[in-house]
């Protein structure tokens, strides 16, 4: 028996920030996801071009982000799960302020434009998350960019597995000494 999941997208209350379904087609050998296919962006009036990817191996319980490169990234699990956080610092947004989470699994993607803060936990039952990025740009050294705490209780982040601060494995001291998004606001 064959089964076919359809190509789908979902509005966020983050202008830009959608969440996609991709095309799957499953048999009793398994499922194909169609993890790109500019067809769908261009529906949407978006054509980037990505011109990297990266695949992380993050431990359950570990967060990563909050990060808002220079750069539009189209994100999604490979593997195991993750509680995907968005924040929108762009200053001339609608949206600007706005938090958005997502629960992604494969199956699940985000389009995350320029400006808008990605990070993520990985949860579920794998001890580990395979999580993927596909990059518009190259990422460079020194590239613009901004980073908000991830821990920041002005955000509402209610993450779903506790974080030891101390612990190294858990959050990074970058991510952790990251501004709070006041500290952003008072710094522009």
């Amino acid at each position: 028996m064959v089964e076919i999941v359809e190509q789908g997208w979902r509005e966020t209350a983050i202008a830009g920030l959608y969440v996609i379904t991709p095309k799957q087609v499953t048999d009793e050998r398994g499922t194909i996801r169609e993890l790109f296919r500019i067809s769908w962006l261009a529906e949407k009036g978006l054509v980037p071009a990505f011109a990297q990817c990266n695949n992380t191996l993050t431990h359950r319980g570990a967060v990563r982000g909050l990060h808002a490169e220079a750069m539009t990234k189209l994100v999604t699990v490979v593997s195991g799960a993750a509680f995907g956080a968005y924040v929108d610092i762009r200053r001339d947004s609608p949206s600007y302020g706005k938090v958005e989470t997502v629960n992604i699994t494969p199956g699940t993607m985000v389009l995350v434009p320029t400006g808008v803060c990605n990070g993520f936990q990985a949860v579920g039952d794998l001890p580990e998350t395979e999580y993927l990025y596909f990059f518009d740009q190259e990422w460079q050294p020194g590239m613009p960019g901004s980073a908000l705490t991830p821990l920041d209780p002005q955000l509402g982040i209610n993450w779903p597995l506790p974080i030891d601060v101390t612990d190294r494995s858990q959050i990074s001291a970058k991510d952790l000494n990251a501004p709070t998004f006041a500290e952003l606001n008072a710094e522009n």
